[in-house]
C-alpha cells in the first residue's frame, strides 16, 4: 500500500518535469533560434524478490516471486535541431542560416573566462567600436576572431558564404561550425549550446547565411498545448491514486481491529 503511494509519487514528479519542458518551449515560442526540448519517461528497473531457499524448492537455484517495479523516472531529455523558417526583416545585422551551423560567438562569464559557444540566433547588433554582437554583448566570431566593421561604413553585405564586405570593401568571414552528433552540446540559457566531451566538428558547415533574416523558434505550438492536456490528465490521474491510497490508510489505521 505504501509502495502505491510511492509509485503515484513518482508519477506526480514525473508529470512536473514534463509540465515545465513543455512551459519553457511555449514561453520560447517566439524567441529567435529557439529549438523544441522534449523529455521521455521510463520505468524503474524491475527489483526481484527471491524465495527462501527451503526443501519444497530447487535448493540449486533461486525462485522469482514475481516482479515489482518502483514506479516512472525520466528516460532523456532531448533537443529536436530542425530547422526554423525564416522571417524577413531587412535589418542588417540579422542573420539567419539556411541549412546546418551554428554561429560561433565569444562569451565571457563573470569570472573573467571566455568560452565559445554555438548559436542559431542571429539578432545581432553593432556597438560603438564596430563590433557585431549579440543581445548579452557576446561577439560573433569570423576567421579573424570578432567580427568588425568600420563605424562610419554606409553600407555592410553579408553574401551566403559569411562573408562580410563594408562599402565593398572585404572584411571578414563569418565562420559557421556544425558538429557530427548534436547529442554532445550542453545548452546555456535558451539558445547557446557548447560542445562537451566527445563532440566532433565538421570541417565545413553547408549551411548558407541570409542577411536580413531571422531564423524562428521551431516550437509548433498546437503540439504543445495538445500534450499540456494529456500530462494535466495524467497528473490528476496520479493525484486521485495518492488520495485514494490516503483514504485506504486511514481505515486501516483507525478502523480495522477496533473493538465496539
Amino acid at each position: 500500500m505504501v509502495r502505491g503511494l510511492y509509485t503515484a509519487w513518482t508519477g506526480l514528479r514525473n508529470e512536473q518535469k514534463r509540465l515545465d519542458v513543455i512551459a519553457n518551449n511555449v514561453a520560447n515560442a517566439a524567441t529567435t533560434g529557439f529549438k523544441t526540448e522534449y523529455v521521455t519517461s521510463q520505468s524503474f528497473d524491475d527489483m526481484l524478490k527471491i524465495k527462501v531457499r527451503d526443501r519444497s524448492e530447487n535448493y540449486d537455484r533461486d525462485e522469482k516471486l514475481g516482479n515489482v517495479t518502483l514506479g516512472v523516472k525520466i528516460g532523456e531529455e532531448y533537443t529536436d535541431h530542425a530547422q526554423g523558417s525564416l522571417r524577413q526583416t531587412g535589418n542588417t545585422y540579422d542573420l539567419a542560416i539556411d541549412g546546418s551551423g551554428f554561429f560561433r560567438v565569444r562569451v565571457v562569464d563573470i569570472t573573467g573566462a571566455e568560452h565559445m559557444r554555438y548559436t542559431r540566433a542571429g539578432n545581432f547588433t553593432i556597438n560603438s567600436e564596430g563590433i557585431i554582437m549579440d543581445a548579452d554583448g557576446n561577439r560573433l566570431q569570423g576567421e579573424g576572431g570578432d567580427v568588425i566593421v568600420p563605424t562610419d561604413s554606409a553600407n555592410i553585405a553579408i553574401d551566403n558564404n559569411g562573408a562580410v564586405y563594408a562599402d565593398g570593401e572585404f572584411v571578414d568571414n563569418i565562420v559557421l561550425t556544425d558538429f557530427e552528433d548534436y547529442k554532445y552540446l550542453k545548452k546555456f540559457a535558451d539558445t547557446m549550446y557548447e560542445p562537451v566531451d566527445g563532440a566532433t566538428e565538421v570541417e565545413n558547415a553547408t549551411g548558407l547565411i541570409r542577411q536580413g533574416y531571422l531564423e524562428q523558434s521551431n516550437v509548433n505550438v498546437v503540439r504543445q498545448m495538445t500534450n499540456l492536456i494529456v500530462i494535466t490528465r495524467a497528473y490528476e490521474a496520479n493525484q486521485k491514486v495518492v488520495q485514494t491510497m490516503d483514504s485506504t490508510l486511514d481505515q486501516a489505521v483507525n478502523s480495522v481491529g477496533r473493538v465496539s
